[in-house]
């Protein structure tokens, strides 16, 4: 039996599990998917060695940047980004792929309105580097935010009315608010957002994070990462496939 799967820590709530099951079922295709926590990414190996059918894997928080080592092959797209989350097994070789930056740019595409010139990554991690590539595509001038800054990068502390009145696009890359730690969101001055701004997060469990509820409030426009997930989960199908 082909076997697909997820490693990454927590996996006890994945969307690819439910949405690959129910592809596999719906489409008459004989495979399965697993999801494999790993407390340490030392363990792929182990793993490999167990999973002896793996077709495919995709990669989430935090062994996005992490597994690049343990590949043997990066294709351009994920190496200009700097992180993997699809893995495809060919003729015995580990190619690495990025699905992310494609299931953000099909899944914000229509969204996009004229004044959204400059907007806010929260987080710095392997999802924020896919954020910024499609970012980069759209023509889109961006910052990243930390609560650890490197150069050209903002603490949240530096998030004021001034910034907000020219960043109007706001994507939250971080687990903050991630079922089952509801009620935790990104620390910003959430009372000077307006109707201009548009909040997306990538976390769609719950389908209104904190996050957005608190842009929901002062009016702004909410997105979560449901389609965005859609897409890439279908892209790493395609990948895996080709």
């Amino acid at each position: 039996m082909k076997t697909y799967g997820l490693i990454g820590n927590p996996v006890s709530h994945s969307f690819s599990e439910k949405f690959f099951s129910e592809k596999f079922e719906r489409e008459g295709i004989e495979a399965i998917y697993k999801t494999f926590k790993l407390e340490n990414i030392s363990e792929f190996q182990d793993l490999l060695k167990k999973e002896k059918n793996l077709k495919g894997l995709n990669v989430t928080i935090p062994y996005k940047e992490k597994i690049i080592p343990f590949l043997d092959e990066v294709d351009p797209q994920a190496q200009k980004i700097g992180a993997v989350n699809t893995i495809a097994f060919k003729n015995g070789r580990r190619i690495g792929h990025n699905t992310d930056a494609f299931g953000f740019m099909k899944s914000l595409f229509p969204l996009i309105e004229q004044h959204y010139t400059h907007a806010l990554i929260l987080g710095t991690g392997g999802a924020a580097k896919a954020v910024a590539q499609a970012l980069f595509s759209f023509g889109i001038d961006f910052k990243m935010v930390s609560r650890n800054p490197s150069e050209n990068q903002l603490s949240y502390d530096d998030i004021d009315k001034e910034i907000l009145s020219e960043y109007f696009l706001i994507i939250n890359c971080t687990p903050l608010g991630t079922y089952p730690n509801v009620q935790e969101s990104p620390s910003l001055p959430y009372d000077e957002l307006t109707e201009r701004h548009f909040l997306y997060d990538l976390t769609y469990n719950p389908a209104v994070t904190q996050f957005l509820a608190n842009g929901q409030m002062q009016h702004a426009k909410i997105y979560n990462g449901q389609k965005m997930l859609e897409y890439q989960a279908e892209q790493s199908w395609k990948i895996w496939n080709e």
